[in-house]
């Protein structure tokens, strides 16, 4: 078939490159404008717009992509499906009736579950033990139609959202070529999603990453892993904000018991109580300064005995 990719960040990239070496034509690629980054606040192309230029693919970056000149240029390539992965803008009716095949989004969850800009932070923060990726085709719900396939992957007890969205954004681009060959042969017809077993997940803002104290050991960690690399889990410590790494619950505490947020400092190690348990520190970032080591960290502030973490 004659394809139209959209996608934006890094996770869209093994997709790029899956679908270029397919049987099928990518003709075009759609990613959002570059964007300012960086302390030079320089200009900055998408991973996929950078991935598409090296291997000679058209890049398409519509500011909105119900731009009159963008949905003209569209119709003239004429592809048969637009496989979409993160691509981070919504797709007008417009635009969706364009490709015979329409949209097919490459969504890092199992819909109905996850619906929403977040899933795979989500799903670490809630505890889940299993995630994957579905196909689905696009329409006018936020992730709401019905799916071609799926694809399952564990939940390690130590992953960050950013070591699960590497797995499911690899695995995953092997689902949506395989989608793209069902739906080219007619082997594939797209199954309505259940009405049951629905959860959102609403883009992750900075606010939803501080971390809170008064909730059990278990609940910080995976706050902290979802939050990693992006937005960032982050705490308050004498009115300043300190990032935080993942963290370790540790279970052989031997320091006696610690309130909520409150800070023990060893030669080594620093532990914080919560509302149930113990956790040991990994690297941290104070404002304005280089990740470092916890220890390191709690050296150069002098914690005094008694001394919290607070709220923002």
């Amino acid at each position: 078939m004659r394809l139209v990719f959209a996608g934006t960040p890094e996770a869209a990239v093994p997709s790029l490159d899956a679908l270029a070496a397919s049987s099928h034509e990518v003709a075009a690629v759609v990613t959002r404008p570059d964007a300012r980054a960086g302390r030079g606040r320089s200009l900055v192309a998408s991973p996929v717009k950078a991935r598409a230029e090296e291997i000679g693919i058209e890049v398409l970056t519509p500011q909105r992509p119900r731009d009159e000149d963008f949905l003209a240029r569209l119709r003239e390539i004429a592809p048969d499906a637009c496989p979409v992965v993160a691509y981070g803008a919504l797709i007008p009716q417009v635009a969706l009736d364009i490709p015979a095949h329409g949209w097919v989004n490459l969504h890092f969850s199992l819909l109905p579950a996850w619906r929403g800009a977040a899933p795979v932070q989500r799903a670490v923060m809630a505890g889940d033990e299993v995630t994957g990726a579905s196909t689905f085709l696009i329409e006018a719900g936020l992730d709401t139609g019905p799916v071609f396939g799926h694809m399952t992957e564990t939940i390690r007890p130590r992953d960050t959202a950013g070591d699960l969205l590497d797995r499911l954004s690899r695995a995953g681009a092997g689902l949506l070529v395989a989608t793209m060959d069902g739906i080219e042969d007619g082997s594939l017809v797209p199954v309505p999603q259940s009405p049951d077993g629905v959860s959102l997940a609403p883009k992750l803002e900075v606010a939803d990453a501080e971390v809170r104290w008064d909730v059990p050991a278990v609940a910080v960690d995976r706050l902290v892993r979802g939050c990693t690399p992006a937005p960032g889990a982050w705490t308050t410590f004498r009115g300043e904000r300190l990032k935080l790494a993942p963290l370790t619950v540790d279970a052989a505490y031997a320091g006696g018991s610690l309130a909520a947020g409150e800070v023990a400092a060893g030669k080594r190690d620093v532990h914080v109580g919560t509302a149930s348990g113990v956790v040991r520190l990994g690297d941290v970032q104070p404002h304005g300064k280089k990740v470092m080591a916890a220890a390191d960290w709690a050296r150069g502030v002098r914690i005094e005995p008694g001394e919290r973490f607070t709220r923002g």
